[in-house]
């Protein structure tokens, strides 16, 4: 296996109120390293999730990635990396606890940036994502 592409979708779909057209996926597995698409308050179902609230937005990105991770073949356990976006420094603190919680004894490593604005001004926060398959389990 090159790369996996899963959960393939064109962003017509999931920004029709942009003149978009890009084809792209949620999850990209190359060999036993696992990318996801930055994780936020859409839903897998492309629902946003917890309007105003970034504990909420944070939960579903979390569970999201979980799932995706899932197809993939990885685990959350395999996460070597992530990037939080903030759009408000006063997000962090609820971010981080909702992303800690999950994340509890898998140690990536970590950086957080405050931003102007996401792709929907809906989203307070978005979560990018590295993972890396264990050999064994590859």
């Amino acid at each position: 296996m090159s790369h996996l592409r899963i959960r393939k979708f064109n962003t017509r779909d999931a920004y029709p109120e942009q003149q978009l057209d890009n084809d792209v996926c949620m999850a990209v597995r190359a060999g036993n390293t696992v990318y996801l698409r930055g994780q936020t308050a859409m839903d897998l179902d492309g629902k946003i999730v917890g309007i105003g609230d970034a504990a909420a937005q944070t939960e579903n990105a979390m569970k999201c990635a979980k799932i995706l991770l899932e197809e993939a073949g990885a685990t959350l356990q395999d996460i070597v990396k992530i990037t939080i976006y903030i759009t408000d420094r006063a997000y962090r603190e609820a971010v981080y606890r909702v992303v800690g919680k999950w994340l509890k004894g898998v140690f990536p490593v970590s950086t957080g940036i405050i931003v102007q604005g996401l792709a929907k001004p809906e989203y307070l926060m978005e979560i990018d994502i590295i993972a890396e398959i264990p050999a064994d389990r590859g």
